[in-house]
């Protein structure tokens, strides 16, 4: 089993790998579904946990479109903006509801998607906003890693000094830290869906 050190060393560098998709990488033409799903799996496929995994099928994208969570095609075309939506529902749907991840689309897709929209900001300006934050939510989050996994190092002090069982256990505990970080995140993003759509004005009754 490889040390804790050397799994630290691993996770900091795949964290030092992430990308995302850069505009300037979608067509600028619309695109038809083994299209999309073509250029979705091209570009996403280091995201993927496992080989086998797909990033995007026919019946997700469908499906999104039924739950409202992206604009039905035109003339059974995608476009940039539908690239667009379909990157963040792809980060969002491992962490969040169709319920929530709706409530959270509402807004973006009423004003700011082309064939909708109603501001001056568009989709793919929103996007680049978004992701620009990237590089430094990594060292940010590089940082982060690197101060939970010294804390959980002191853990299980009382058991046998660099023993089996020790390593194991301040690598068990390194985990539980990263775990209740995300589920207290992920809480957090549920609880500002839960207000957004308490905040919404009720529908009049026609």
């Amino acid at each position: 089993m490889r040390s804790n050190d050397e799994q630290l060393a691993g996770l900091l560098s795949f964290l030092e790998a992430q990308t995302h998709v850069k505009p300037e990488e979608i067509p600028n033409i619309d695109l038809y579904m083994d299209q999309v799903t073509t250029f979705m799996e091209e570009h996403l496929k280091d995201s993927k946990r496992y080989e086998e995994d797909k990033v995007l099928t026919k019946t997700m994208i469908n499906n999104y479109a039924k739950n409202n969570l992206l604009p039905p095609p035109v003339k059974k075309k995608y476009s940039r903006d539908h690239m667009l939506m379909l990157i963040f529902i792809y980060y969002f749907k491992s962490l969040l509801s169709f319920h929530d991840i709706e409530t959270f689309f509402k807004p973006i897709t009423a004003k700011h998607f082309s064939a909708q929209g109603v501001s001056d900001l568009s989709l793919e300006d929103i996007y680049h906003e978004v992701f620009s934050l990237e590089s430094e939510e990594i060292e940010r989050l590089k940082a982060d890693v690197s101060a939970k996994f010294e804390r959980a190092m002191k853990t299980f002090s009382d058991t046998p000094a660099e023993s089996e069982d020790q390593e194991y256990l301040r690598l068990f505990s390194f985990v539980c830290e990263l775990s209740f970080d995300v589920y207290l995140k992920m809480r957090l993003i549920e609880r500002i869906a839960d207000q957004l759509r308490r905040d919404e004005p009720p529908v009049k009754k026609k």
